[in-house]
């Protein structure tokens, strides 16, 4: 593992690791400790993809489950398949078979977003479950709505469900909102300023597919969605060596 010095904006600190499943054991050290020293409630965005998967796989494994104080851990998700929780495509149905099922955790402390209704009810529904979660309807940059926002990134530049060419990229003042087009199912994601109201954002990548995709995000080529964070707090990229390397 090599770690890079922190700059600023998105390009962040860079946290390299030989593999995947090298990634997962450093990210999971990483988040273990960011909770640990927090002593109240700690927020946490989950992300889909398979590179969480891995994570999350770890943490819910016999050696690590008790490591984290899950009763202090409220967990959201930063997009979602508009599917039910039980279809293979749901981000949430990944978390739960993965992590959720195997931790002590309250479900009064997992707040997956709805699937039922219409996409753009059930956005409104998680946007006002996260401004009473927030205590305001107005977020503040010196008070972050997350503690860690877990994100990926596609080969396209999307990251959560910011997808290229959607109206969503113009967002900014919605929390939440619909993904109408774009892939073969409706989506629902957080948005900008959900995103950037975090004290991390953590991006978790890998594969060489991937590199170029990291490299034009970091330098800030605004024709990526990810790019076009702008981040309140520190931002972190878990890379696998493949995915760190310059094309």
């Amino acid at each position: 593992m090599a770690a890079g010095s922190p700059v600023s904006g998105i390009a962040g600190e860079e946290i390299v690791s030989p593999d995947p499943a090298a990634l997962a054991a450093r990210a999971a050290e990483w988040l273990a400790a960011r909770i640990a020293a927090k002593r109240d409630v700690f927020r946490l965005v989950l992300s889909g993809g398979s590179t969480p998967r891995g994570l999350f796989t770890l943490l819910g494994s016999e050696t690590w489950r008790a490591r984290i104080d899950w009763a202090r851990v409220e967990l959201f998700w930063g997009d979602e398949r508009f599917v039910p929780y039980d279809d293979p495509e749901s981000n949430f149905r990944m978390a739960r078979e993965t992590l959720l099922a195997c931790i002590d955790i309250s479900p009064a402390n997992i707040h997956p977003i709805p699937t039922d209704g219409d996409p753009a009810y059930a956005a409104r529904r998680y946007e006002t479950l996260l401004k009473t979660t927030y205590g305001a309807d107005t977020l503040d940059a010196s008070r972050p709505l997350f503690d860690v926002v877990l994100l990926g990134l596609g080969d396209d530049g999307h990251t959560a469900s910011l997808l290229p060419g959607e109206p969503v990229l113009d967002e900014r003042v919605k929390w939440v909102a619909p993904v109408a087009h774009g892939r073969a199912q409706p989506r629902i994601t957080l948005t900008y300023p959900a995103i950037e109201s975090s004290a991390v954002i953590a991006f978790l990548v890998t594969g060489a597919d991937k590199a170029q995709t990291v490299r034009a995000t970091r330098v800030g080529d605004l024709s990526l969605p990810a790019a076009r964070i702008e981040p309140k707090g520190e931002v972190v990229w878990f890379l696998d060596s493949a995915a760190s390397k310059a094309p």
